[in-house]
């Protein structure tokens, strides 16, 4: 199975959706625990609710592979993202919920993450990379969107609970700072939604790794309370009033994004 799907589009936009996917290799299903083989972690519905982004000429390049498999928004190194606060590995071995998610508790050999560096991380971010490169060739610079969402209550990583809509740039080291107040405006004017800029979520390794203004790359990501558009409990349902609402400040925002120029 392909690790990614990818739309190019041939604006200054570039989506990435890196933790909507849930295919789990059949290889490693018997190792998950039954409550981690139903993938609760997963951005559920992230790439549906950018697919109107095609249409706004933006490029989206979405992950198809479970973040239990390898996270690919977590430093390869191992560095954690969040000092001091309790933060998810590269290649997870407990659930959001604090679940064990492989059957005995078994820790992960080296090798084993390495591989998975080496099989899906380091291609799907080679071909991220790559498009990245291609958009600031077009337009002489880029725009990078890194989407994502979470339960609206995960007492493991925050207290009570998260704003709508999690607006991070590396606390503004990612991205020119008009173009943080852009999209800050954006999500201010959405009405019947909370906002914060650079709260709990101030932008996972994508947004801080590809962030860099000064090279013409600039990163944003947005974290959403799932609440917004889908029921958090199983099965996950995607709910099509909320999601409506939800699509009319996202759609705003791409337009805001794709149509930004950096100062000459």
């Amino acid at each position: 199975m392909d690790l990614w799907t990818l739309h190019r589009g041939d604006s200054p936009l570039v989506i990435d959706v890196p933790h909507a996917g849930t295919h789990v290799p059949d290889v490693l299903v018997p190792r998950l625990t039954a409550v981690a083989q139903t993938v609760p972690d997963t951005d559920w519905h992230v790439e549906k609710l950018y697919a109107f982004a095609a249409s706004e000429g933006a490029t989206l390049f979405c992950a198809t592979h479970s973040r239990y498999v390898v996270d690919l928004n977590r430093d390869p190194s191992g560095e954690a993202l969040y000092a001091g606060a309790d933060n998810t590995e590269l290649c997870p071995t407990r659930t959001f919920g604090g679940e064990t998610i492989y059957v005995g508790g078994n820790a992960l050999a080296q090798a084993e993450v390495a591989d998975r560096i080496a099989t899906h991380f380091a291609p799907y971010h080679a071909a991220l990379a790559a498009e990245i490169a291609r958009v600031r060739g077009s337009h002489g610079f880029a725009v990078v969107l890194d989407g994502h969402s979470i339960r609206s209550v995960v007492p493991r990583f925050f207290e009570g609970r998260l704003p709508d809509l999690n607006l991070g740039t590396a606390s503004g080291a990612s991205c020119a700072p008009v173009l943080e107040a852009c999209a800050a405006h954006v999500l201010a004017g959405a009405k019947g939604f909370t906002h914060i800029v650079n709260g709990r979520f101030k932008g996972g390794w994508i947004t801080r790794r590809y962030g860099r203004p000064h090279e013409g790359v600039h990163a944003l990501q947005l974290e959403i309370a799932q609440d917004c558009y889908m029921d958090e409990a199983l099965p996950y349902r995607w709910d099509p009033g909320k999601a409506g609402r939800l699509g009319q400040v996202l759609h705003r925002l791409v337009r805001a994004l794709a149509s930004f120029r950096p100062h000459a």
